[in-house]
């Protein structure tokens, strides 16, 4: 019995063994049949991927060359292109070269044309010379056989033809005679004038003044425009009624422009406006109370500028009433230029030449100082602003000297003291240096012309021109009829006429020239 277990346990365990390796043979065999097949699959999808692989790479390859073909041939289409341009712009500039050469060749042509032509009039003016040479010693034997008849003619005519005969001889010389004399009185003089202004001028830089007759006010904000107009109006129109001055208001962001022709009136107009803005209280009865204060501010401000030229310049002892007009010329302006900064400078350059002349410097500075005192008032009074400044001069008790000093700077009287002529001098300075006044451009253009005309109005004149400003008048005369001493003359002459019949600022050169050429060709 326990054999039989034994045998039994033998035969489970057999069995198990032998099913166990049955079942692990066929599983590898399972497994090896599987892996074949996914091996056989693999080989084929990578066959098939392969496959795939080779036919976008032929068609790339395809794209490729198709690309690189179109790209060859529009590189080979631009390299032709480039060598068609070169080749083109080779042809035109052999061809410029060419018409080049031929319009040299006419040129050529044409000079030995006219070398030709040149040598025929040659020819003619030589037979005309001798046809002159033949009737110059006819018409001297015909003035020979004329003297001889000259016993049967009057006294009078007898010294008329003498004296037109000698005129025309000695013309020449009298012209020579006249610059010698001329040259030798103006030289000196001319030097020293130019060394004494020229000092003056080098001792003295003032700034160029440019002032117009208008003046702006900023505004913290657009709004303050409606303020400033008021309700229908009423305080812009109480503005301009209390202050004498018109305000523009347009489109210009945060700007109001004050306008009037009075500078004095514009000033206190436009420190009364920014008086207003600073407050913000805008109405007819606050415009009419800070005008009161405005004015009262710019009287102040007149007195202490007045006080400041004088303290400046050095003038000394002057009446009260004399300084306020004197400083009323800081908001006055003569062709732009500041009548008060002029003043000042005027009387720097008075004092300048009065000390290196050896004149008396404290009056020419006092009459230089109060030259242009009418133009303080001259808006309120009728008359030239010379006289007007005299009157005033007088009435406030400054000398007889000095009145005549304020007179002359016009040309109102003529001069008692070398001083006046000196004021007269400073003024024509100051106003005419570069920068110091402008002029309306038809009052320049019509200087110009009139210039140019006095200079074409003498027969020997072939061109003139206005150049450097107006500053200088360039002439060029006919060299066939005036000489060199004639020429002389000639700007002598024209430069009197320009003084007698022309209005200009400074001193005007007149400069007349005359050119021979003469030309003649080697051959």
């Amino acid at each position: 019995m326990g054999l039989m277990i034994i045998l039994w346990i033998i035969f489970i365990v057999a069995a198990s063994f032998t099913a166990f390796f049955a079942g692990v043979f066929y599983a590898k065999k399972h497994l090896e049949t599987k892996i074949k097949q996914d091996v056989i699959n693999d080989i084929q999808k990578a066959e098939k991927t392969y496959d795939e692989i080779i036919a976008s790479a032929k068609t790339e390859s395809s794209a490729i060359i198709r690309q690189a073909k179109l790209d060859g041939k529009e590189e080979a289409h631009k390299i032709i292109e480039t060598a068609e341009k070169e080749a083109k712009r080779t042809r035109d500039e052999i061809k410029r070269a060419e018409t080049r050469l031929e319009k040299k060749e006419a040129s050529f042509d044409k000079r030995e044309e006219q070398f030709l032509v040149k040598e025929e009039k040659l020819e003619e003016k030589q037979i005309e010379i001798r046809d002159k040479e033949e009737r110059l010693d006819k018409l001297i034997t015909e003035e020979e056989e004329k003297l001889y008849k000259i016993a049967q003619l009057t006294p009078e005519e007898a010294k008329d033809i003498i004296f037109n005969e000698t005129k025309r001889e000695y013309e020449h010389d009298l012209a020579q005679m006249f610059k010698e004399i001329k040259d030798e009185k103006e030289e000196e003089a001319e030097r020293h004038s130019q060394w004494v202004v020229t000092t003056a001028i080098q001792r003295y830089a003032a700034d160029y003044v440019n002032e117009g007759t208008v003046s702006t006010v900023s505004l913290p904000t657009d709004d303050m425009k409606g303020r400033i107009i008021g309700r229908e109006g009423r305080n812009i129109r109480a503005f301009e009624k209390i202050t004498g001055a018109d305000l523009i208001i347009d489109d210009t962001p945060e700007i109001v422009v004050v306008s009037c022709f009075n500078p004095l009136r514009r000033e206190v107009a436009r420190l009364t406006l920014e008086k207003l803005v600073a407050d913000g209280r805008i109405h007819p009865a606050n415009i009419e109370e800070t005008y009161g204060k405005a004015k009262k501010e710019i009287a102040k401000l007149v007195k202490e500028e007045g006080e400041r030229a004088t303290f400046e310049t050095g003038v000394r002892g002057l009446n009260n009433e004399l300084i306020k007009l004197i400083g009323r010329l800081k908001y006055r302006t003569s062709f732009g230029q500041n009548v008060l900064e002029h003043s000042i400078e005027v009387a720097k350059f008075a004092g300048m030449m009065a000390e290196e002349l050896g004149l008396n410097v404290d009056r020419a500075k006092r009459g230089a100082l109060l030259h242009d005192i009418g133009k303080g008032v001259d808006h309120e009074v009728e008359g030239s602003h010379a006289l007007i400044g005299a009157e005033l001069a007088k009435r406030y008790g400054e000398k007889d000297d000095i009145i005549n000093m304020i007179q002359f700077h016009h040309g109102e009287t003529e001069p008692e003291s070398p001083e006046a002529s000196l004021v007269a001098a400073a003024d024509a300075i100051s106003a005419a240096r570069p920068g110091a006044r402008r002029e309306t451009v038809d009052l320049y253009i019509k200087r110009l012309q009139k210039l140019e005309e006095i200079a074409k109005n003498h027969k020997t004149v072939e061109k003139a021109y206005a150049i450097q400003a107006g500053r200088e008048l360039r002439i060029l005369v006919q060299p066939d009829k005036i000489d060199d001493v004639m020429a002389d003359k000639l700007a002598f002459d024209i430069a009197k006429e320009v003084e007698e019949g022309v209005e200009y600022p400074g001193q005007l050169k007149v400069t007349v020239i005359r050119e021979k050429r003469s030309v003649a060709y080697a051959k």
